[in-house]
């Protein structure tokens, strides 16, 4: 007789791996910001005393380069063009914000620039280790800036006339005489004569101490005539911050708020120039 044969069905699936389970690999890790700062808490107390210090450090040269990268930045005088406004050696605190927000450079204003294609022509190569080095010392002022970086006063903006020099011996501005008393004393305001109109977007720009300043006037016969673009301003020195003895704000002088605007349609005298927003000015 004919009989039913029950085969059992065979499991063809692999057993499973025999040992410790294994978690997934999301779960290794903190789920939620809350549990990150747990873990990063507990990682902190972990480490001792040392591995606290390092990382308050850390967070501190962080928190410097942002703020000399955006905001303010020491800026260390290398040379005595300046003087006697600026020394050899005094670091200048360089507000980066002062021209961020529609703000243009005004007569007397002590400004830092890329002098790039207007001051140096050829940029000397420069190591990048060497060049990294020099960037973090000197965003805290511990270090002079980069070769193609200049500070300067200006003395000229766009549309502006300016000659060298009257009866007196002094800068004509629009053809209004400027008396700069606050050169370096026995400096005559130039010794080279010149006839300059500064192009609009441009600055004319001279150091305090003529007699030891290249400047605007040792580039006229190179392309761009010596005159600075705006867009090359890397801020504007606002104050001395170091020595303690030489802590000072930086006014703009009296002097260049009494020179009228230059009447771009005819050339002549226009306005007296009634510009605002610092001391001084």
């Amino acid at each position: 007789m004919d009989t039913d044969v029950q085969l059992s069905e065979r499991d063809r699936s692999p057993r499973p791996a025999e040992g410790a389970e294994q978690g997934s690999r999301s779960s290794r890790f903190p789920a939620s910001p809350a549990a990150w700062a747990k873990a990063a808490r507990a990682w902190l107390r972990g480490g001792g005393p040392l591995r606290r210090a390092g990382v308050l450090l850390t967070l501190c040269l962080v928190f410097l380069l942002l703020l000399s990268s955006y905001v303010v930045q020491p800026f260390l005088i290398p040379s005595g063009s300046m003087e006697n406004t600026l020394r050899v050696g005094d670091r200048v605190l360089v507000n980066k914000l002062a021209y961020s927000f529609g703000g243009k450079p005004e007569r007397g204003d002590v400004v830092v620039f890329d002098g790039t294609d207007s001051f140096l022509q050829d940029v000397p190569a420069e190591n990048p280790a060497a060049a990294l080095i020099r960037k973090g010392a000197s965003s805290v002022g511990l270090m002079g800036p980069a070769a193609t970086v200049y500070i300067k006063r200006v003395v000229g903006v766009g549309g502006d006339r300016i000659t060298c020099c009257d009866a007196r011996g002094r800068l004509q501005i629009n053809g209004h005489p400027v008396d700069e008393g606050f050169l370096y004393p026995g400096d005559a305001p130039s010794r080279v004569p010149f006839d300059v109109v500064v192009p609009e977007g441009k600055l004319w720009v001279m150091g305090d101490h003529r007699g030891d300043s290249r400047d605007s006037r040792d580039h006229l016969g190179e392309p761009g005539g010596g005159m600075v673009p705006e867009s090359r301003v890397v801020g504007r020195a606002d104050w001395i911050g170091w020595p303690f003895g030489r802590m000072t704000e930086l006014k703009r002088p009296d002097v260049y708020a009494r020179v009228p605007e230059a009447d771009a349609s005819a050339g002549h005298m226009g306005r007296p120039a009634g510009r605002s927003g610092r001391p001084g000015g």
